[in-house]
């Protein structure tokens, strides 16, 4: 029993999906042989390898280039994000050919980043297939769709029977190993459709082709803007999306990995907005760039925030007579901030959406209004009776001034947190109509409009309910 027991702990612990790390580290700088350390270290995943390489250092790294050919160290590195730093350690030589096995616009990436020179020198050791790729995908922006293509895909002509179908296939997928999914052209190379392997394979010998193809196959145009069409494809579930020339040629296609990569770049690229970043950072980004993403934005809101305490400025007198009431103005402030920030945050993923109409949008206004007003009241009057108490048994005020204290931050706390949540949702809706990126509307600029607000209900409330009456 007890050897059972122990079996069942080794599988268990078996089954805790190890990390490989370390032990591929162990080898690399062992003292095996490289051939038993190369006949080792495929034993281990491309990723495992990928992730030993930040690990190591530069002399080890360069002794792991040495043991492995050019296409494993390519399959390698596209799991890694410093990949152009690893490229950089290789001979010229062997990076070429590394190159060589890199989907083009990954080679892209790497080559756009290089001086205009180096940058020619790699240009003219490609050969003349890659160049042509390199070429084509340059041609576009690079926040264009067409920039992100591959030409790793399998195509067919219209016309043809299964069986000549099946050849064409079979010849193609010695170069391309994106087969899933086979895209029919006619004679002018026109896209008309796709055929997934499956049916293809399925299809009886006489079966007529043109019934297995599926013409309403999602698609985009090379030159559309990556942002726009994401919206569009990021919900289809197909292993590839064809990208089409003016004249509704296929010229490349998107993966599948290429798209969830760029869904996961936009999201990064909002959150950036979001917290008021003009764009994402990077762990290893130099100080000087960091900060010259943040100083903008924080100079706005440095501009803002003078304006706001002007406001309270206006209110010293208020203040003055009754200085208590500052106790609570961080607590209306921080309530209109936090609201305002969930529906720019609803409103943004609904933004999402570019077919929403205006009826749907004028919904949202008044969904959020509502949603702000409910829980402005349930909040105001909790804090109409906590605020309240607080003051007459820790403070000893009176009941008729500490309950209209209290009064005026409950009714402050709802006209801030209806505001405040109009706010958050009209912001996002008037950038768009300015044709401005919803998500430039962040975090804080809606934050500090609401501490605007919520300044003035409060302080108004106060010098009209307590001072100009009680």
């Amino acid at each position: 029993m007890k050897e059972k027991d122990n079996t069942v702990q080794e599988i268990t612990e078996t089954n805790q999906h190890p990390s490989h790390q370390e032990d591929i580290v162990k080898l690399i700088k062992g003292p095996l042989t490289p051939k038993m350390k190369q006949q080792n270290l495929l034993s281990y995943h491309e990723k495992d390898i990928s992730d030993a390489l930040s690990l190591l250092s530069v002399d080890d790294r360069k002794h792991l280039y040495t043991l492995l050919d050019a296409e494993w160290i390519a399959e390698i590195l596209e799991y890694s994000d410093d990949s152009t730093i690893y490229l950089n350690e290789i001979p010229i030589q062997k990076r070429m050919a590394v190159l060589s096995h890199f989907e083009t616009v990954e080679m892209l990436d790497y080559i756009r980043e290089m001086d205009k020179d180096s940058r020619d020198i790699i240009l003219d050791l490609l050969d003349s297939e890659k160049k042509r790729e390199f070429l084509l995908l340059n041609s576009f922006n690079e926040d264009e769709i067409g920039s992100k293509m591959t030409s790793n895909y399998v195509v067919i002509d219209f016309g043809i029977s299964v069986k000549e179908a099946m050849s064409s296939l079979i010849r193609q997928a010695n170069d391309n190993d994106n087969i899933s999914t086979i895209y029919v052209l006619d004679k002018n190379q026109i896209f008309l459709g796709a055929i997934d392997l499956k049916d293809l394979i399925i299809a009886r010998e006489g079966t007529d082709l043109e019934k297995i193809i599926t013409t309403s196959y999602p698609y985009v145009y090379a030159t559309e803007q990556i942002d726009d069409c994401l919206s569009r494809i990021k919900d289809y579930s197909e292993d590839s999306i064809p990208v089409l020339d003016n004249e509704n040629k296929l010229i490349g296609v998107l993966t599948s990995q290429t798209i969830m990569e760029l869904v996961d770049d936009e999201m990064s690229e909002d959150y950036a907005k979001f917290a008021g970043l003009s764009s994402e950072e990077d762990l290893n980004e130099p100080l000087r760039k960091s900060i010259m993403k943040r100083l903008p934005w924080l100079m706005v809101l440095l501009v803002l925030g003078m304006f706001v305490s002007s406001i309270v400025g206006v209110f010293e007198k208020v203040v003055a007579q009754l200085p208590l009431i500052i106790a609570f103005q961080s607590l209306i402030l921080d309530m209109a901030g936090n609201v305002g920030t969930q529906s720019l945050a609803v409103t943004i993923r609904v933004l999402i959406d570019e077919n929403i109409g205006k009826k749907q949008k004028f919904f949202l206004v008044c969904k959020e209004t509502r949603i702000g007003l409910v829980n402005g009241m349930i909040l105001g009057i909790l804090s109409f009776v906590m605020v309240g108490f607080y003051l007459v048994l820790l403070k000893n005020q009176t009941m008729n001034m500490a309950f209209s204290i209290s009064a005026c931050t409950g009714i402050a706390l709802v006209v801030s947190m209806v505001l405040s949540s109009m706010s958050g949702t009209l912001i996002p809706l008037m950038f768009i109509k300015m044709k401005i990126d919803p998500a430039v509307a962040s975090g804080p600029l809606i934050t500090t409009i609401n501490d605007l607000v919520a300044v003035i209900t409060y302080y108004c409330l106060v010098w009209v309910l307590i001072i100009g009456v009680i």
